[in-house]
C-alpha cells in the first residue's frame, strides 16, 4: 500500500477540516464552485468523482463478465438487502427517533421532515462511490460493476413508487435528469473510458504495459477521493457551524441504520460463505447511499431550506467517515470469509 491508501483516515480527516475551514473562511469560492451545476449534479464533483472511479474501470476485465452470473449469491444480498430491507428499516428507524426518542427536542413539523429526509436517503442506494469503498477493500471489480448496474435499472423504475409509499404521498417527483445524469456520469462515462484503455493497453494481453498505467494512475483515486470530500464538508460548512445540534440529532439515526444494514449484510454473506472480494463490497453497497438524487428530490418536494433538504445533507456529512471505519472493518474480517 502507498502512503495515500495506508494513511487514508488521516487524509480524510485532514479534508474534512480543509472543507469546513475553506467553506467558511473563503464561502464566495466555494459558492461559486456549488453553482456551477446541472440537474442538480454538481460538475466540478462529478469531475472529481471521475477521476476517482476511472482507475478502477481500467481494472475491469470485460471478457470475465459473462462468468458473473456463476455467483448469483452476491448479487442476491446486494439486491435484498437495497430494496426489500433497507427502505423500510430506514423508514423505522427515523420514526422511532423524531416521534419518540427526540420528540421533546424538535418541533412535529421539522421532525416529519428529517423522516422525510432520511426516507430518501434509505431508498436511494449508492452509485459511484461504491467503486472507491470496493477498491478499498480489495473487491472484485467486475462483479461490483454488475452490482451498481443492476440496482442502477431497478432504482429507474423502483425509486419513485417506494419513496411515494413510504412518504405517503403519491406525486413524487422524480427528476430523470438528475438520475440518468449520475448514471452517465459515475458508471457508463468511466466506463467507457476503461474500456477503450484497456483494450489499448492490453490489446496483445500484455499485462505488464497495463499494470505500469494502472500503478501510475491508481493515486488519482485516492486524490479525486479527497478532492470530493473537502468540496462537500466545504459546501455545507455554514451548516454544519450553524446547526451542529440538528446535525447531531440526525445524524445518530442515521449512524445506527449504518452500522445495521452493513451488520445484516456482512453477516447474511459470512452465513453463505460468500468469498470476501463479493461479500464486502455487496455490504458496502446496502450501507452507502445515492446522495445527489436524495438531496435533489428533497429540494424539489420540500424546498431548499427545508428540514428534509438538511437530513439529506447529513447523509453525505456522515458517509465519508461511516464507509470508512466500515472498509477498515472489513479488511480486519477478511479472514472469515473464503477466498475467491
Amino acid at each position: 500500500m502507498g502512503i495515500f491508501e495506508r494513511y487514508l483516515s488521516l487524509w480524510i480527516a485532514l479534508a474534512i477540516v480543509t472543507g469546513v475551514l475553506g467553506g467558511s473562511v473563503i464561502p464566495d469560492i466555494f459558492r461559486a464552485i456549488a453553482s456551477l451545476e446541472y440537474a442538480h449534479v454538481n460538475l466540478v464533483v462529478a469531475l472529481f468523482i471521475w477521476v476517482m472511479i476511472y482507475p478502477m474501470m481500467v481494472n475491469i476485465d470485460f471478457a470475465s463478465l459473462r462468468d458473473v452470473g456463476k455467483k448469483p449469491r452476491g448479487l442476491c444480498v446486494t439486491l435484498v438487502v437495497n430494496w426489500l430491507i433497507k427502505p423500510f428499516t430506514m423508514a423505522l428507524i427515523a420514526i422511532a427517533f423524531f416521534e419518540h426518542i427526540f420528540a421533546g427536542l424538535v418541533d412535529p413539523q421539522s421532525a416529519s421532515e428529517y423522516i422525510a429526509g432520511m426516507i430518501l436517503l434509505g431508498v436511494a442506494p449508492c452509485t459511484a462511490m461504491v467503486f472507491v469503498w470496493s477498491q478499498l477493500v480489495n473487491g472484485d471489480a467486475n462483479y461490483t460493476l454488475v452490482q451498481v448496474s443492476v440496482n442502477d435499472i431497478i432504482m429507474i423504475f423502483a425509486f419513485a413508487p417506494l419513496a411515494a409509499f413510504l412518504l405517503g404521498v403519491t406525486d413524487i417527483t422524480v427528476p430523470w435528469e438528475t438520475l440518468l445524469l449520475s448514471v452517465v456520469l459515475y458508471v457508463l462515462i468511466p466506463l467507457l473510458a476503461g474500456y477503450l484503455t484497456r483494450r489499448l493497453l492490453d490489446d496483445n494481453n500484455n499485462h505488464a504495459e497495463l499494470s505500469r498505467f494502472l500503478n501510475h494512475i491508481k493515486p488519482f483515486s485516492v486524490v479525486g477521493l479527497l478532492a470530493t470530500v473537502v468540496l462537500l464538508f466545504g459546501f455545507q460548512a455554514q451548516t454544519i457551524l450553524d446547526e451542529p445540534f440538528v446535525i447531531a440529532l440526525i445524524a445518530v439515526p442515521l449512524l445506527i441504520q449504518s452500522y445495521a444494514i452493513f451488520a445484516v449484510a456482512y453477516g447474511w454473506a459470512w452465513l453463505w460463505k460468500i468469498p470476501f472480494n463479493t461479500a464486502a463490497p455487496a455490504a458496502l453497497i446496502g450501507t452507502s447511499n445515492f446522495f445527489e438524487l436524495a438531496v435533489a428530490v428533497a429540494i424539489s418536494l420540500f424546498g431548499l431550506h427545508s428540514g428534509a433538504a438538511l437530513a439529506t445533507v447529513v447523509g453525505v456529512l456522515v458517509e465519508v467517515p461511516v464507509m470508512l471505519s466500515l472498509v477498515a472493518l472489513a479488511n480486519r474480517t477478511r479472514h472469515w470469509f473464503p477466498a475467491a
